[in-house]
């Protein structure tokens, strides 16, 4: 075979290649004027090689950061060095939308990309190359699986039935409270409060009965709530609150505030009204504290004597 016929055999390959290839080929002038578009940009942007050829990148593309680009690609002309960039660090360089099946929960392509310089005879760079990589399937997995574990890393946190924090997270919050006090002289008050007669919903009504009661006093809780208050259920029909910041004195307002919201609430269970009250105990940090648990067993304390003075009330711990 004569070597035109090879040469211009290989040429025909190479631009099949360069048509179908399926990643993007953008080459520029060092004006960023577009000289090369293959099929891949054409398909996905809908501009045909002639109608972008000899345009202002910019121009075209406005969702295109000309002065990061630029920050970029100085450094390919100057050094002859390869650049890099990933979705993690920005999600696209053309916006183009996102038409693959299987990731459909993506409005537009995320997008890998090199940039690498073109160079002539006397080793000058005349141009630019872009190499532009599909990666949405890559980044939408990575994204669902950090959404995910973001979510697991919540449900770990939260009381399923009163969406409350549980007891373990609750606790750790206490104890951090509980050193932040010991090292600074600062006030706050912990609330423990249960619901009173509870066995006796459970016994009359049934577990689930029992079960929308908890959940209801936990609503009445999260109302009450302030942004930097911390509520958790410590067990049973029993509720922790970390009152930050707040004296006993303070603490007391939100207490019989949520003592009596919750004696004037009504909770309807298969058509019948169901009222329930709650008892309260209320502890100041206090310095003779050395743990934690001495907090808790104060505020328990205080509880308790909200229980045998004939529940439905408020005590406060004395040390």
């Amino acid at each position: 075979m004569p070597q035109a016929q090879i040469d211009v055999s290989e040429i025909h390959w190479l631009m099949d290649m360069f048509r179908t290839v399926d990643v993007g080929l953008v080459v520029l002038n060092c004006d960023y004027r577009i000289q090369v578009w293959n099929g891949f940009m054409e398909n996905h942007s809908g501009l045909t090689p002639s109608q972008v050829r000899d345009r202002y990148l910019f121009d075209l593309f406005s969702e295109i950061d000309e002065d990061w680009l630029r920050r970029k690609c100085d450094p390919v002309i100057l050094l002859k060095n390869r650049a890099f960039t990933i979705w993690e660090q920005r999600p696209y360089i053309f916006k183009f939308r996102n038409y693959r099946p299987i990731t459909g929960s993506a409005d537009y392509m995320y997008q890998n990309c090199t940039i690498f310089p073109i160079t002539s005879n006397s080793g000058e760079v005349t141009h630019l190359c872009f190499i532009i990589y599909d990666v949405t399937d890559i980044a939408v997995s990575r994204l669902e699986l950090e959404q995910m574990n973001t979510r697991l890393q919540q449900l770990s946190k939260i009381d399923y039935l009163t969406k409350l924090y549980n007891r373990g997270h609750w606790e750790e919050n206490l104890i951090q409270e509980f050193k932040r006090l010991q090292r600074y002289s600062h006030y706050s008050t912990l609330l423990m409060c249960d619901i009173d007669h509870f066995k006796q919903v459970n016994d009359t009504y049934g577990h689930t009965a029992g079960d929308l009661m908890i959940q209801k006093i936990a609503d009445a809780i999260r109302l009450n709530l302030r942004e930097t208050d911390i509520a958790g259920r410590y067990g049973g029909e029993e509720y922790g609150v970390l009152l930050v910041d707040t004296t006993l004195e303070q603490a007391t307002h939100f207490a019989e505030r949520l003592r009596h919201s919750i004696e004037q609430m009504v909770v309807m269970y298969n058509q019948m009204p169901l009222k329930v009250t709650i008892s309260l105990g209320l502890a100041e940090f206090n310095s003779t504290m050395k743990q934690h648990v001495d907090w808790i067993e104060a505020a328990d304390k205080a509880l308790y004597e909200s229980k045998v003075s004939g529940r439905n009330q408020l005590s406060c711990y004395q040390p």
